[in-house]
């Protein structure tokens, strides 16, 4: 029997419809969620998570120094800037509606139901793409770390058994999506074994790389140049733009601590500050762990050099070997760790979500149900599983390279939903952003910037993609795929948020300009 409240929108009455819910911490508690389940530590523990940083080098390194070759570094540094500038944004949104709607709710607020729905759409297309690619890696290093730990080489080709990968997939996405079920609780002691174990292993893959390049032993042993940490050596924008879109996925998944906020101790302030102490820990870990790398390797096309197509969508089980020697394993089962992981984790945000868009209107009513026993958003969890798990299976048959495709449609799709919230923030607070400079800098200029810089970086790379060589090479009509999957993602959102206001107008019709946001019943 299910626990899911049925019948109305946890805490409306039935005549919901001339009543409103304020996003204010004691209202948003209505939701039915967990209050005062997560604290800082925890919310940081679970950004880390699902940023996934194992996962995402391993996947992000070789694609990236391919573009921009040594300039690695810079790239990361300048892919950080707009995430740190637009995430001051979103504390500042956070202190003033801390609802676990986040980007549906702000951009809503700020500039109107329409634009709302496609951003908390952009937030919905990115989380359930990367779930469905986190699910994939996770069943590629299972079957790698077995065949290490047995010596059986062939157990590592058994991912290549479609039906057998599909299978496995599954499995995992409902173990991460039962785990997520049972609510905050459980999600933490999770998170904090498995993020543990992958900080410890990257930190010694990389001092292990930095002795072989102090020991000569290195592939390619450079010595560190200033110059890799200098964005204007970059040869074309195109390039820069690339390498940053590809460093921007590298860095999302922060925001997930947002959408926590009615479940966190002080749920006004604690998410921002743990956003902010997110991104900070994830660039010192990148930066560490791809200065390591690109001194061992360098950039060359042979061997283990990073411009090598043969080993960028996937560096670590290339170079683990090498540099970990007998203990390669550990960054196999690091990097399945890493991916498991976020999968659990990255299912706090389409959930929530999914539940504050259900609990104004802007989706069906069932989205808004929260399980009783476990307060979670049990319905929207299980959505937002079945529908990674069908778009993964469906992605596989067809073929890899439009699986390896989607994730660089995802940086278009977080360039999207970032810059769009970033400026909805502007907007919002345009009436008393200049009583400060805090004010200013943290309400204005900050996002500002940020989000300018992620819908440039957006527009840049949905250009650029229209090439059938971006990407995998994949092409309809001479036409590249991730132009085409990107485009397809916003015109699949058009066609839902049209058939939602059919199905009920209420909420479209609303225009959000005080300090709440109705419940349409």
């Amino acid at each position: 029997m299910s626990h899911d409240a049925p019948g109305k929108l946890p805490g409306t009455t039935p005549s919901a419809t001339s009543g409103t819910a304020s996003p204010g911490a004691e209202e948003t508690q209505g939701k039915g969620l967990n209050a005062g389940s997560v604290g800082l530590l925890g919310s940081l523990v679970i950004g880390v998570s699902t940023i996934a940083p194992a996962y995402t080098l391993s996947g992000a390194l070789g694609p990236t120094a391919a573009a921009v070759g040594t300039h690695l570094p810079a790239i990361l540094l300048v892919g950080f800037l707009p995430m740190l500038l637009v995430a001051l944004g979103y504390r500042q949104l956070n202190r003033a509606m801390p609802d676990s709607g986040t980007t549906f709710t702000w951009v809503s607020k700020a500039f109107g139901p329409w634009v709302g729905w496609m951003g908390s759409w952009g937030l919905l297309a990115a989380t359930i793409l990367v779930l469905s690619n986190l699910a994939g890696i996770a069943v590629d290093f299972l079957y790698l770390a077995i065949a290490q730990v047995t010596g059986q080489e062939e157990i590592a080709e058994l991912t290549r058994n479609v039906p057998l990968n599909v299978a496995t997939c599954l499995v995992f996405v409902a173990l991460a999506s039962w785990i997520s079920y049972r609510g905050m609780e459980a999600t933490k002691v999770v998170q904090y074994l498995l993020v543990g174990f992958q900080v410890i292993v990257l930190v010694w893959f990389s001092v292990a790389a930095y002795l072989h390049v102090a020991d000569g032993t290195a592939f390619e042993g450079l010595h560190m140049d200033p110059d890799w940490f200098n964005p204007l050596s970059v040869d074309s924008f195109s390039t820069f733009a690339a390498g940053v879109s590809l460093s921007v996925f590298i860095y999302w998944g922060w925001d997930v601590v947002l959408t926590l906020n009615e479940e966190s101790t002080d749920g006004a302030n604690t998410p921002g500050r743990s956003a902010l102490a997110t991104i900070l820990v994830i660039v010192a870990l990148y930066l560490m762990v791809a200065l390591a790398v690109l001194m061992y390797s360098g950039v060359s096309s042979e061997g283990v050099g990073l411009g090598n197509p043969e080993i960028q969508e996937n560096v670590f089980a290339a170079l683990a070997g090498p540099i970990m020697g007998p203990t390669a394993v550990l960054m196999s089962i690091a990097v399945l760790s890493s991916s498991a992981a976020s999968l659990q984790s990255t299912m706090i945000s389409p959930a929530r979500t999914m539940l504050a868009m259900g609990y104004y209107g802007a989706l069906p009513r069932k989205y808004a149900r929260v399980n009783a026993r476990f307060q979670t958003p049990g319905y929207a969890t299980m959505a937002a599983a079945v529908i990674a798990s069908v778009f993964y299976a469906v992605m596989r048959v067809i073929s890899e390279n439009v699986l390896w495709d989607t994730i660089t449609t995802l940086g278009m799709m977080v360039c999207f939903y970032y810059g769009v919230t970033a400026l909805a923030c502007v907007w919002y607070f345009r009436r008393d952003a200049f009583k400060s400079v805090r004010g200013f800098l943290g309400k204005f200029a900050a996002p500002l910037v940020g989000g300018i810089l992620l819908l440039v970086f957006f527009v840049q790379t949905s250009y650029d993609s229209m090439d059938p060589d971006y990407g995998s090479g994949s092409e309809i009509g001479g036409v590249g795929l991730v132009f085409i999957l990107g485009v397809g993602i916003l015109l699949l959102g058009l066609l839902m948020m049209f058939v939602q206001y059919r199905r009920n107008p209420a909420f479209f019709r609303q225009r959000f300009e005080t300090t709440e946001l109705p419940v349409i019943d």
